[in-house]
């Protein structure tokens, strides 16, 4: 029983160093990317730091939730601890949330704006420019529609 405690505890350690992993990796390359665009004058490179980062924070947010729930349900299950398990939910959502907003320019829940390949008027980007942005900072190619 010890043993299999210790590979709980271990395996929530690493879904947090994998959570820190992926937002501080995707900080620097996105920053990077974002200081070589700069330089070069390309338009909407803040824009597209700004989803980059997003993302990364997002992922990272959800992933330090699913941590906290394994290390929480799995090990100690106390009153206490549920307690303070619901409370970083809660902020995590908002958070979450709050960088959906800042992202999209709309809640979570609402629906997306249909407006086709042409710009969303609440970020003055193009739709695609995200996805670009989150693939260009993984080394993927994507077409780019302006």
């Amino acid at each position: 029983m010890v043993l299999m405690h210790e590979w709980i505890e271990l395996a929530a350690l690493g879904v947090e160093t994998l959570a820190v992993a992926i937002m501080v990796f995707f900080i620097i390359v996105g920053t990077t990317r974002w200081v070589v665009h700069s330089a070069k004058n390309i338009g909407g490179t803040y824009e597209r730091y700004r989803v980059v980062l997003g993302k990364a924070l997002l992922v990272g947010l959800e992933l330090l939730v699913a941590a906290d729930i394994i290390r929480t349900v799995a090990l100690d299950t106390s009153p206490k601890n549920l307690a303070m398990l619901g409370g970083l939910v809660v902020v995590r959502t908002f958070l979450g949330w709050s960088i959906v907003v800042e992202i999209e320019g709309r809640w979570p829940w609402q629906k997306r704006k249909e407006v086709g390949l042409s710009t969303d008027e609440s970020m003055g980007t193009s739709l695609t420019q995200g996805a670009t942005a989150f693939a260009g900072a993984t080394g993927a190619e994507t077409e780019r529609r302006d």
